[in-house]
């Protein structure tokens, strides 16, 4: 019985361990200090409702609702290009050279912000609905600890990142470190929202 749940588990981390404009901005949500409880929950319990989804069979969505993909491409490519030009501005504007002194987000703006991040990216949906929930058909009968092992991956290695950052802290005290982890973000959101567009052009 635990076989389904093990290999939900390694799929799910599998899947969300390369580094994305996700992963960056739990990062630096979590070197900052603020509400890194409730991004990492939202990130979590976003993944869980989208493998729950593809391992329920909804992966057909897509063909009953044909537009809904490209709306999300352009919509997250647009949304990953002006975080990515705010980040630019954050690495090489005086005013936020020491993130600890600049005035803390909202929590209503970084939700929102981290819900932006996860669904309007159209590969997270082939990630979840689709690889995840056809790779579940191969268990019959332990097609639920499949999920469940997919969306624990999600669980641990969203709060491990988000918790674990504040290890890096003293790595981040220097302005000229945060400067490399903005540009860096904002070079993430950018090849992003180029691969979103560049695969709708290839298609």
């Amino acid at each position: 019985m635990t076989a389904p749940l093990l290999a939900g588990f390694l799929l799910g981390l599998s899947l969300i361990l390369p580094i994305g404009a996700q992963n960056a901005f739990v990062l630096r949500i979590g070197l900052r200090g603020e509400h890194v409880l409730a991004v990492c929950l939202t990130c979590a319990l976003s993944d869980a409702l989208l493998i729950l989804a593809g391992v329920s069979g909804f992966a057909q969505l897509s063909a009953q609702v044909p537009w809904a993909e490209t709306v999300l491409r352009y919509g997250g490519a647009a949304f990953l290009i002006a975080y990515g030009a705010r980040s630019f501005m954050a690495a090489f504007g005086s005013a936020s050279l020491r993130p600890s002194e600049a005035a803390p987000e909202t929590l209503s703006r970084v939700v929102l912000t981290c819900l932006a991040l996860t669904w309007l990216n159209p590969h997270v949906y082939l990630d979840t609905v689709v690889l995840i929930g056809s790779i579940s058909t191969q268990f019959d009968e332990g097609k639920s600890l499949f999920a469940v092992g997919a969306t624990l991956a999600s669980f641990v290695f969203f709060f491990s990142l988000g918790f674990g950052a504040r290890l890096l802290k003293p790595l981040f005290a220097r302005p000229a470190t945060w400067r490399l982890l903005d540009v860096a973000i904002g070079l993430i959101m950018w090849a992003t929202a180029a691969r979103l567009l560049l695969n709708e052009s290839a298609g």
